[in-house]
């Protein structure tokens, strides 16, 4: 329940920035995160993850693929996990999407995910 409550006030945070437009400094936030020396398994990410999915849907309103990859991303880095967050497009139709990968596979969408987009930027 603890990391669920983490991931709640991070989508907060994340929420705020966003509606200020500040997309420079939740991009900067993700990338800062360092990784923490721990050890980890698939059972940290998968737990992170699930937590991270529980907040958003407990979360007060919609939440975007951007605040809740921002979220995961800082989670797993905050738990020794080497994750990315990814961002990427496409062209037709255009749309933009973030992920999050763990050694390129990604682990909060699709497995897929990656493939339909042309990745823009990692952090």
């Amino acid at each position: 329940m603890f990391l669920v409550i983490r991931a709640y006030v991070l989508l907060l945070r994340f929420d705020v920035l966003l509606a200020r437009r500040h997309f420079a400094t939740l991009y900067e936030r993700v990338r800062a995160t360092s990784r923490q020396p721990r050890p980890y398994d698939a059972h940290t990410v998968e737990r992170i993850c699930s937590a991270v999915d529980l907040a958003s849907i407990w979360y007060w309103k919609q939440v975007l693929c951007l605040q809740r990859s921002a979220v995961t991303a800082c989670l797993l880095k905050h738990y020794g996990v080497p994750a990315e967050m990814v961002i990427g497009t496409q062209q037709i139709p255009f749309k933009a999407h973030a992920w999050v990968e763990v050694d390129r596979r990604v682990v909060n969408d699709n497995s897929y995910t990656n493939e339909m987009y042309s990745v823009l930027d990692r952090c």
